[in-house]
């Protein structure tokens, strides 16, 4: 199946999706500011690109949307989205996150990954859950 908008207007709506700084990440950064832990946004020359990371530590944090990381994505997910090139974009995305979580590990980083949903309705999980992993990181 073939995308429902030209290829100009299909450009002009990926365009203003914003890839940095988006309100997902100013609640991860939040959350992170209150942890009281140091962090770089969007640190050069880590693989993956993570949004944030404590390189003395060698943490890199990602802020995973539901939609483009997938999330359900096997679990009847993938029956909601429109045509084959959403479906290609998402499990591509997929792959990359397991393949960038993989090489960080061989590179002795810690990865941490928050779900969108979790930061937005569990946002006290989240928070003990990275400060357990910092807690963990510093020994």
């Amino acid at each position: 199946m073939t995308d429902v908008f030209s290829v100009k207007k299909r450009r002009e709506i990926m365009s203003k999706i914003r890839g940095k700084n988006t309100g997902l990440e100013k609640i991860g950064y939040s959350m992170l500011d209150e942890s009281k832990v140091s962090y770089i946004k969007h640190p050069k020359g880590i693989y993956g690109n993570p949004d944030a990371a404590n390189k003395k530590l060698k943490i890199a944090i990602f802020f995973d949307s539901n939609f483009w990381h997938g999330f359900n994505y096997y679990k009847g997910f993938h029956k909601k989205l429109p045509n084959d090139y959403w479906h290609k974009k998402i499990q591509d995305n997929i792959k990359r996150d397991l393949n960038v979580n993989s090489i960080l590990f061989t590179q002795g980083w810690t990865v941490i990954r928050f779900w969108e949903h979790d930061m937005i309705k569990n946002k006290n999980k989240c928070f003990l859950y990275l400060t357990k992993a910092l807690k963990s990181a510093s020994k």
